[in-house]
């Protein structure tokens, strides 16, 4: 079948009512309505579900769509049949939701040339009973959507993915197959060709960049729901979601931005399929502003004016956040992508991998330490991105090229020629044998087994470079790899490989100028790095300081340690926020009601008078309420103690570990409530070492439970010390 230019215009617009294609969607409808095999790699929000509609509805038969979720087929079904003159039975699902008599009628259909578009999960091609009844019909193609699942290096692989071309083999001769993926590298790329056996598939591949995107990561504080709420508040009517990696997580979050006055839902594969559709069409009819969710949310969500995508934590891979993000803006307007990024959570994913197979988990670290890589990167995020996918971009000239905080905040360069080739040489040496993690070790000097084993702690290039930090040579890893002097082999995951490009740069050195790499650790928790003081993130460093030696003096007046009265973290988020009321001063971080009121006063006056002074604009949404979800607990443990309970008891009756028990009582204790916890300690201490902690913590110039690690030498367990504390600022500071 060919249909000259005219003809497939006029198609357009009939069924879809667009005046002209998209992109590369043209010459994709083309090839498919010739017959031939294709393969569309085009980022959600480019039109690919067209790429195989519109051919379907112009072809005798019936097209199979193979998609992953029923969310998603039910879309596109309501969708088409919208558009279609015809009657419902233009487009049908067959998947395990329907009833017999429904299947019947979807056959039905089909054989009676209604039918244009099948949508099936791959498991429903699996039955016996529907291949045979598919043998028996025209099949104009099969539409393979969501193709990254077939590899085990996409971010979404699904086992019975591969098995689909055996099936599609089963059901007639040279069936053209197409396959669409929003997201694929190099590696995903070579699967999914060899896996459907569709290698001489014409290739079409758009590009990965969406230049109306802004990226940005800031630094996870321990006030993180409170920064999205502000971001949420600063940005009131438009629509965004926020993904969340627990299915706990995502209901706490969207309680708070409920009691916080935003209108907001939750989402996750917990709920049933009633009140998951309910919470979708909620968001789609503009009922709510956010809908705050697991990943499994958003798959073929069809909203074009999301303003927002936050990640309260980082995916576990590039392609699972640039497929989440390109949910946002995809009318070409507005798009704000910002992630909040803690090591701790990476921990965490990692944590979660240590279970499955050893090939599985290492496929899991090696796209984790991509993602490690983009959040701490300090060159152009979309750089970044775009190199990940295989893709040039001029972070000078390039469309887009100011949309990320990185660009718009550059940190400064430092000269890096030597260091680069001391890098190139030692990857050579090594013969090009080991990872990321082995050639920094190398470079520093420091050794492991596989080191040891490749006998490399002997070479004389052994520590060459130990004159800068590990993080220092990470991040020349990185920017070496984006400016193409180095390539990683993925099969093996990660492998760093010398280029050609690499090799010319070693017999003729010149000029290359580093960015110093963002580093994200407890001490800049607080201080959102490389934001600017307008993006409402940055502590106020002149502030800060006067509010340190006023608690210097206050401490002083009272004969305790400073942080009795505030601790770090409270006099930062002050220096962030401008506290002038007590009712203010209750929602700093780390301050309850009886230490605003016993500690406050000076504090306020000493904001006031600065804001005065300095004409300072203070942020108008300061006051986060808290949904009262943790205070049923903090009651719990209160009445508990207060009852002499066993510490262990009060956390098993609440399902938690002790540790987890003790943060909470920090959090009462801290904020200025009393625990009266000598029973317990005078089960665990005796009176001499009792003694010798509170003399400590008596003289000590911080609180912090690492510095008092290391000043007792290990004599003391670091829950004993946390437990002491909790008397102590009881005693002394409440």
């Amino acid at each position: 079948m060919v249909l000259n230019d005219l003809e497939l215009q006029t198609s357009l617009k009939k069924y879809f009512g667009f005046s002209s294609f998209k992109g590369l969607q043209e010459q994709v409808i083309k090839n498919v309505i010739e017959g031939n095999n294709t393969f569309v790699i085009m980022p959600t929000g480019g039109g690919k579900s067209l790429c195989y509609q519109l051919p379907a509805l112009l072809k005798e038969g019936t097209a199979i769509v193979v998609s992953p979720l029923i969310a998603l087929m039910k879309n596109q079904v309501d969708a088409l049949r919208g558009i279609s003159t015809n009657e419902d039975g233009v487009a049908h699902v067959l998947n395990s939701s329907l009833n017999k008599s429904e299947v019947k009628q979807v056959k039905q259909d089909i054989v009676d040339g209604v039918t244009k578009l099948l949508y099936v999960a791959p498991e429903s091609l699996t039955k016996e009973e529907y291949i045979k009844f598919l043998q028996s019909v025209k099949i104009s193609f099969v539409a393979i959507d969501e193709a990254h699942c077939i590899s085990e290096w996409g971010h979404d692989f699904r086992p019975e993915y591969r098995n689909l071309r055996p099936i599609i083999d089963r059901l007639g001769e040279k069936i053209p197959i197409i396959g669409l993926t929003a997201t694929a590298t190099p590696k995903v790329q070579e699967d999914i060709v060899k896996n459907l056996g569709i290698q001489d598939a014409a290739l079409f591949k758009a590009s990965f960049n969406r230049p109306n995107l802004f990226y940005e990561v800031r630094p996870k504080t321990k006030n993180v729901e409170a920064d999205i709420i502000r971001f949420v508040k600063k940005n009131p009517g438009k629509s965004g979601i926020i993904y969340c990696l627990s299915r706990k997580k995502v209901e706490e979050l969207a309680q708070m931005l409920q009691v916080n006055g935003v209108s907001a839902v939750p989402y996750h594969a917990g709920f049933d399929s009633k009140t998951r559709s309910k919470y979708q069409d909620m968001f789609l009819m503009e009922d709510v502003d956010v809908v705050v969710a697991t990943i499994a949310f958003g798959m073929g969500i069809d909203k074009p004016d999301v303003r927002y995508v936050i990640h309260h934590d980082i995916p576990k891979s590039i392609e699972s956040y640039y497929q989440e993000t390109g949910r946002a803006g995809r009318d070409g307007g507005e798009g704000h992508c910002l992630a909040f990024y803690s090591y701790k959570d990476v921990e965490k994913l990692e944590k979660f991998m240590s279970g499955k197979p050893v090939a599985e988990q290492e496929i899991g670290n090696a796209l984790l330490q991509e993602i490690v890589a983009y959040a701490e990167t300090s060159i152009s995020r979309r750089k970044f991105i775009l190199h990940y996918f295989g893709e040039e971009f001029d972070e000078v000239n390039g469309e887009g090229a100011d949309m990320d905080d990185n660009a718009r905040n550059p940190k400064e360069k430092e000269e890096a020629r030597d260091s680069l080739v001391k890098l190139l040489k030692v990857i050579q040496g090594t013969n090009e044998k080991f990872r990321s993690k082995e050639i920094v070790k190398t470079l520093i000097g420091s050794t492991n087994a596989l080191i040891a084993s490749h006998k490399i702690d002997g070479k004389d290039f052994f520590g060459c470079g130990s004159e800068h930090p590990k993080e220092y040579w990470m991040a020349l890893i990185r920017q070496a790899l984006v400016a193409g002097y180095l390539r990683k082999e993925i099969e093996q995951y990660g492998i760093l490989h010398v280029t050609e490009e690499g090799e010319a740069f070693l017999k003729a050195p010149s000029s290359f100028m580093m960015t110093k790499d963002h580093v994200y650790n407890e001490e800049t928790d607080n201080a959102i790095v490389g934001a600017t003081k307008k993006a409402g993130g940055v502590a106020d460093e002149r502030l800060l300081k006067l509010l340190k030696d006023l608690r210097k003096n206050e401490a002083k007046k009272l004969d305790v340690p400073p942080f009795v009265v505030f601790q770090d973290p409270s006099l930062e988020d002050m220096a962030l926020k401008y506290p002038v009321s007590i009712e203010e001063m209750i929602n700093i971080h780390g301050v309850g009601e009886g230490k605003a009121r016993k500690f406050g006063q000076p504090f306020l006056r000493l904001i006031a008078d600065y804001v005065e002074e300095h004409d300072i604009v203070r942020p108008d949404d300061l006051v986060v309420k808290s949904t009262g979800a943790n205070s049923g607990l903090k009651l719990y443990i209160i009445q508990n103690i207060d009852r002499k309970l066993p510490l262990d008891d009060i956390a098993a009756a609440k399902g938690i570990e002790l540790p987890e028990l003790v943060k909470e009582m920090e959090q009462i204790v801290f904020s200025g409530t009393k625990l009266n916890i000598d029973y317990w300690i005078d089960e665990i201490l005796d009176e001499d070492q009792q003694e010798e902690i509170h003399e400590y913590f008596l003289d000590a110039e911080t609180d912090n439970i690492e510095v008092a690690m290391k000043e007792f030498n290990g004599d003391y367990e670091d829950e004993e010390l946390r437990l002491y504390r909790l008397k102590f600022m009881s005693e002394v500071a409440n």
